[in-house]
């Protein structure tokens, strides 16, 4: 086990290094790899520069007076201690860049040791995991230095809940699991799939483990009600009475306490009956009773992002490719998504066939549970790499015995990294853009302009946010319906009826791409409309252009509206 820490962190230190000299122009200039990686930065230093705790608005995104996110501060802790602090000796801007680089390698490490401790509970080599881990394309583009939000933190919590589920009936295996339960879902809604067939783990070795399942269900449940508790003081957020299941809020508080009635019904009735049959029934009644009365309280969890305008689904959320299903990417790109995972889909059945054992069983219903994730969404990638893992690694140990060919095969068929090469192969190369027109650089034209209100597309918000002093009305977040809708309706409305909009909205700026709006098809080359006449260098008299004749990047700022005078 020690040997095992030891490689899973010097591979880290190893990898960290060769990710930061690759990307070290990026990571000095805090060009970060994702938006969501800017906006979390951003957040970050508005807490650290006085914004409270609670306070996870975003004030300078989308209409006055800014935006409730849904997201969590426990995502922050890590990068915020960081920043704050190597502030100190190293001065903001350099402390900003440590901090960025630092804490994914620092969950990445945690995640190959935890996937090691996995594999060696099932029998398997924790080295041969932790290996497979590092290859595990596309979860380690979770963990390559820029990457600070949530995700990589939401995989080793997984993790760890995996870990403790297959692990000996121990009260504290059970705290575990219910610690790395209640802290996922303060992260985020995105796991909460795994989250649930965790507990189904749990519950179902509390139905035939007798007292080693009993000790795992008290300690479960326990930490699961204390913790919930905790959280709803600890982290309870500006957005905690927005009447959505996108985050921590109420609603999901609510139906998350009473889903944990029943691990704590069958953690009581464990006590009195150590039958199958009586806690059969006990599981069966206490869990249909809890879930229809989480369903029935708080029925917003049954379809999380249900409240995005029709027309934003259609012309943002339908081109978002996390969100794409499996099926729907080109085969290059779902072989390099999905080709791990599906070969240790495969393993985890061969595995749980041939050995016939709880935990191996039980890492095949991760796997199963992931893989379906992965087939409606692509953003359930990552953790079906990750939960095929331990299983790929028994099956490179038995292609060990068939001899060196075998060997190499296996090695190949699991390596995310192959999967990933071999799409690349398969899909046509992206043709390099013609423009040079990206988020950063209309950032860049702006952050020396007063401060203002940036109408832009959805891509522009984070980095526009991070990297200038303006607000501005629109980012790639569900909850900014208003905002995008607004930017929207201002780029493919007729000259006139924009201008009005840009005035009612206090619009000081207009930023957009040559190339931008692809997404609305040919309404973006329509003369007619503000967002085409402004491709075609067609500027109506109420902008006045800031940036170089023929830029790529389109920068506007707003005239002064003429006087009217009475006859």
């Amino acid at each position: 086990m020690r040997r095992d820490s030891l490689l899973a962190i010097g591979l880290a230190v190893l990898l960290g290094i060769a990710w930061t000299v690759r990307d070290h122009v990026a990571l000095g200039a805090l060009r970060l790899p994702d938006t969501d990686d800017l906006m979390r930065l951003q957040q970050i230093r508005d807490w650290l520069a006085g914004q409270p705790f609670a306070d996870l608005a975003q004030h300078r995104l989308g209409p006055a007076p800014g935006l409730e996110m849904h997201w969590s501060r426990l995502a922050d802790l890590v990068p915020a201690a960081l920043i704050f602090l190597l502030t100190p000796p190293l001065g903001p801007h350099a402390a900003s860049v440590a901090a960025i680089t630092l804490a994914p390698l620092l969950l990445f490490a945690a995640m190959l040791v935890v996937i090691a401790a996995i594999a060696r509970r099932l029998g398997q080599s924790g080295r041969v995991a932790i290996i497979l881990g590092a290859l595990a394309f596309p979860a380690i583009t979770l963990f390559a230095p820029g990457r600070i939000d949530h995700h990589a933190l939401q995989a080793v919590l997984v993790l760890a809940l995996l870990h403790a589920c297959i692990g000996r009936g121990t009260l504290g295996q059970g705290a575990i699991a219910g610690a790395a339960t209640v802290l996922s879902l303060v992260v985020g809604m995105e796991a909460v799939p795994l989250l649930a067939a965790g507990g189904a783990a749990i519950a179902l070795r509390w139905r035939l483990d007798a007292a080693a399942g009993q000790a795992r269900m008290a300690g479960y449940a326990t930490v699961l009600l204390l913790g919930l508790s905790a959280a709803a003081v600890i982290f309870r957020s500006s957005g905690w009475n927005v009447a959505a299941c996108d985050g921590f809020t109420a609603t999901l508080w609510r139906a998350a306490m009473l889903a944990a009635m029943a691990p704590a019904a069958m953690a009581v009735a464990g006590f009195a009956t150590q039958s199958v049959v009586g806690r059969t029934a006990v599981l069966v009644a206490a869990g249909a009773l809890a879930l229809a009365g989480a369903a029935l309280n708080a029925p917003a969890c049954l379809h999380p992002y249900g409240q995005v305008d029709p027309l934003l689904a259609r012309l943002w959320l339908a081109h978002v490719n996390e969100a794409q299903p499996l099926a729907a990417l080109p085969i290059g790109k779902a072989i390099a998504a999905g080709g791990m995972a599906l070969v240790g889909l495969g393993a985890g059945l061969w595995l749980a066939w041939t050995t016939r054992t709880a935990a191996a069983w039980i890492v095949l219903g991760f796997q199963v549970t992931a893989v379906a994730i992965l087939l409606v969404q692509v953003r359930g990638a990552p953790l079906a790499a990750l939960a095929a893992v331990p299983a790929l690694a028994a099956m490179i140990s038995a292609a060990r015995l068939r001899g060196p060919l075998a060997l190499v095969l296996a090695w190949l068929a699991a390596s995310g990294i192959a999967h990933a090469g071999l799409g690349d192969r398969l899909s046509p190369a992206a043709a390099p853009s013609r423009h040079g027109c990206t988020p950063a650089v209309a950032a860049a034209r702006l952050a020396a302009l007063p401060p203002g209100l940036v109408a832009a597309p959805i891509d522009f918000g984070p980095a526009l946010l991070a990297t200038t002093r303006h607000r501005v009305l629109a980012g790639p977040y569900h909850r900014d319906t208003q905002g995008i809708r607004a930017m929207y309706d201002l780029f493919l409305s007729p000259s006139t009826q924009a201008e009005a909009l840009a005035r009612r909205w206090g619009v000081d700026y207009v930023a957009l791409c040559k190339d931008g709006f692809a997404e609305v098809g040919d309404r973006a080359r329509d003369h007619r409309l503000l967002a085409g006449s402004l491709v075609a260098g067609q500027v109506p008299p109420w902008l006045r252009p800031l940036s170089p004749a023929g830029a790529s990047t389109r920068v506007y700022t707003l005239t002064q509206p003429a006087r009217r005078t009475t006859q």
